[in-house]
């Protein structure tokens, strides 16, 4: 009687399994979390600076992900602008990165918007997508290590400048 060599099932369903795992967890989107180390990136500001998450040494980044064509975004511009201004002094710099493909509506909503904080455009959204941001806007707050701290999905324009945000954000320095 010759011995029976094929593998029990539950072995090939195991396996099944855990290649299955491994497929579906190459294939998602990653996305950032509270905790996670941000994905390095580099951009070239209007200004002409090249700057990477680590560009930012002991200063708190508020790296916040817009569109010219999102009204949230269009919302939350000037008071983006006044949150950079209050919260430069406590070492707080805001980068925006824009999605437009296009780079005439971006220009031109800078100068309509006098856009005062750091930005950079992303056409292909490569930067976006690396932080597993699809909906705008989408703001991230990353300490000197590189850790993100705080995610605001959509967050409504108005809390950007009510005392109690303004001082969480002062508490994560």
């Amino acid at each position: 009687m010759k011995p029976d060599l094929r593998p029990p099932l539950a072995l090939i369903l195991i396996l099944l399994t855990g290649l299955g795992f491994v497929i579906y967890d190459t294939l998602r989107d990653k996305v950032t979390q509270v905790g996670d180390t941000a994905p390095d990136f580099e951009v070239t500001t209007e200004s002409g600076k090249k700057l990477t998450r680590s560009d930012f040494g002991g200063k708190l980044l508020m790296l916040n992900f817009w569109a010219t064509w999102c009204p949230p975004c269009i919302e939350e511009t000037p008071r983006l602008n006044v949150l950079q201004e209050e919260l430069a002094k406590d070492g707080v710099v805001v980068l925006g990165i824009s999605v437009d493909k296009n780079e005439k509506p971006y220009k031109k909503f800078l100068e309509r918007m006098r856009v005062k904080f750091a930005t950079s455009r992303d056409a292909e959204a490569r930067i976006s997508a690396s932080y597993g941001t699809f909906r705008f806007p989408e703001t991230y707050i990353i300490n000197s290590a590189g850790k993100v701290l705080a995610k605001y999905e959509g967050e409504p324009a108005s809390t950007w400048l009510d005392p109690k945000v303004l001082e969480q954000i002062r508490a994560m320095r």
